[in-house]
């Protein structure tokens, strides 16, 4: 049944691309893997918040594409961190803890990451030396977001400014 199946696919012009999980991790195994790892990876984050539609799709359509998931995961720790997190975190020798705010409130080090402006989604890229990058605010499709995260995940951003990457990328 298997090879029938393979044999319509090909017939059809149908490609089967296996589909790629990410490996989701939190912040603090994250951390962990860059000073324990022997050849650490970068460090990507996304900052989501529950109520963030635009978070969802980017999760449903952009993170679940088997290119950029790939990718990601052969050249990122790849952490997903709630920006309205309860928990406190120790990082650095400092503690970063829920900031109350009205009805709902954020986590100081979303804020600390987003460097102080809390928009939803954004991701931020770290080096393997847990050095920021940058910050990415906005939805960002597959081809678009796959595009910045090579910049970074393949150290262009050493050698090249990001107006003339942006200009000869294919």
């Amino acid at each position: 049944m298997r090879n029938a199946l393979i044999i319509l696919f090909f017939i059809l012009g149908i490609q089967f691309i296996p589909a790629q999980e990410i490996e989701w991790m939190t912040w603090e195994e994250a951390i962990a893997k860059t000073e324990k790892d022997k050849d650490p990876k970068k460090i990507f984050i996304d900052v989501y918040t529950d109520w963030c539609g635009w978070c969802k799709r980017m999760d449903k359509d952009t993170f679940n594409n088997p290119e950029v998931a790939a990718y990601m995961k052969e050249n990122f720790y790849m952490v997903k961190f709630d920006a309205e997190s309860k928990e406190p975190i120790t990082y650095r020798d400092q503690e970063f803890k829920f900031v109350s705010q009205g009805r709902s409130g954020y986590h100081e080090l979303a804020a600390a990451l987003l460097q102080g402006r809390l928009s939803f989604p954004t991701v931020v890229f770290m080096s393997e030396k847990q050095e920021m990058l940058s910050p990415v605010p906005g939805y960002q499709k597959p081809k678009e977001f796959l595009m910045i995260a090579r910049y970074f995940g393949d150290d262009l951003y050493k050698t090249t400014q990001w107006d003339e990457y942006e200009k000869n990328y294919q």
